[in-house]
């Protein structure tokens, strides 16, 4: 007999593993379980605390379906009133981070514009006091610059750039030394962060992206905050997986919907994951930039990391011992150029040259033909 998910709303409350990640297929149930863990923790009678309680957890869907909603009229992104927003927006002063961050995870070149209204009292007067109500996505072309509806996938970016800002300054303030730490701010009960699919929109380089970032945020944490992250995508699930390190630490589950309606949480271990290996992910990914020559910057990354996961599974102690000896420096001095800016920030390099992108076909079918683990892997497949 299995589970309710409620039940595994209990189960994932009850462990003490700061990280806990989730795969399942798509309709198994993994966003119901994330309302569900909602719930369970938020869970309150006195409506009045109804706003402390749910600050004892985030998570993406509810800023997802809660906190904004288009006023087609007008062509804005409405803000629901809360003090999360205002928190990250008017106390944090964030809004230009959101917007950075939104046009590098989307490569969009749009420019939201956050805009601001008086508060309107009980009794109707308005207060001297503003708050941001709404979002306007500005588009510049030979017309000149226009006001437009995003598309839903857009809309997912901006939400999502929104949740994660709000969630690196949450984490930067939950992580003060006691005597800098301000209880004032509307997080400092926090106990959970769960995310269900960040953002399905995005292709493959920027979701792997947004996975190493988010990996990273979450080990900058120092307080006693908790992770829940669930995925249907095996290449999110597979960064996620192996940048957070879950094979030393545990804490990676299948969830399972049986035939009678019950669920079962699978926990996987070691070996177990061989399913969404990383590196396998890596070469597929690569290969396939390769044959429809879409090769970019973010593909010397891969690479690289192709090489380390390589190098590390037949003992080698550096990735460059793979590489082929003519000419190794100079292959390790290019991937290296491309890595070093690997991260989403504001700085930018050009794209790869096509002498560069020949470089990159070069050192994977170098890596792929001439290794004899590679060679044994292209035959099982």
């Amino acid at each position: 007999m299995g589970n309710t998910l409620r039940e595994i709303a209990e189960q994932l409350q009850a462990s003490p593993k700061k990280v806990q990640l989730i795969y399942a297929f798509n309709g198994t149930g993994k966003t119901r379980l994330s309302k569900e863990f909602k719930k369970l923790i938020a869970a309150t009678t006195d409506e009045s605390e109804e706003e402390e309680a749910l600050t004892k957890i985030i998570y993406y869907n509810a800023f997802t379906e809660d906190l904004f909603y288009w006023d087609n009229d007008e062509v804005k992104l409405i803000i629901k009133p809360n003090s999360f927003t205002q928190w990250i927006l008017k106390e944090q002063g964030q809004d230009g981070n959101i917007i950075t961050n939104f046009q590098q995870v989307s490569g969009s070149k749009i420019t939201p514009k956050f805009n601001e209204e008086n508060i309107i009292l009980a009794n109707g007067s308005k207060s001297e006091n503003k708050r941001f109500s709404n979002v306007e996505f500005l588009y510049s072309d030979d017309g000149g610059i226009n006001s437009i509806k995003i598309s839903k996938g857009e809309e997912s970016n901006f939400i999502w750039s929104v949740f994660y800002i709000l969630l690196e300054e949450v984490i930067s303030e939950l992580s003060k030394p006691e005597l800098e730490y301000d209880n004032t701010n509307p997080f400092h009960n926090l106990e959970y962060v769960f995310i269900d699919d960040p953002v399905s929109s995005l292709d493959e380089n920027h979701l792997i992206e947004l996975a190493v970032n988010l990996s990273k945020l979450i080990k900058s944490s120092t307080s006693d905050v908790k992770f829940i992250l669930s995925t249907h995508n095996p290449l999110f699930y597979n960064v996620l997986y192996n940048e957070l390190g879950l094979k030393s630490k545990k804490g990676s589950y299948m969830l399972i919907k049986n035939g009678d309606g019950s669920f079962e949480l699978d926990e996987k271990h070691g070996d177990s994951n061989t399913s969404f290996s990383y590196h396998l992910f890596l070469r597929d990914t690569i290969k396939k930039a390769i044959e429809n020559n879409e090769i970019s910057k973010y593909h010397f990354v891969l690479l690289r990391n192709l090489y380390e996961k390589t190098a590390n599974f037949l003992g080698y102690s550096k990735w460059s011992e793979l590489l082929p000896e003519d000419g190794r420096e100079a292959y390790v001095s290019r991937i290296m150029t491309f890595y070093s800016h690997s991260s989403l920030s504001s700085e930018q390099i050009a794209e790869p040259t096509e002498p560069e992108k020949q470089t990159v076909k070069l050192l994977f079918n170098y890596l792929i033909n001439e290794s004899k683990y590679w060679k044994e892997v292209e035959n099982n497949d």
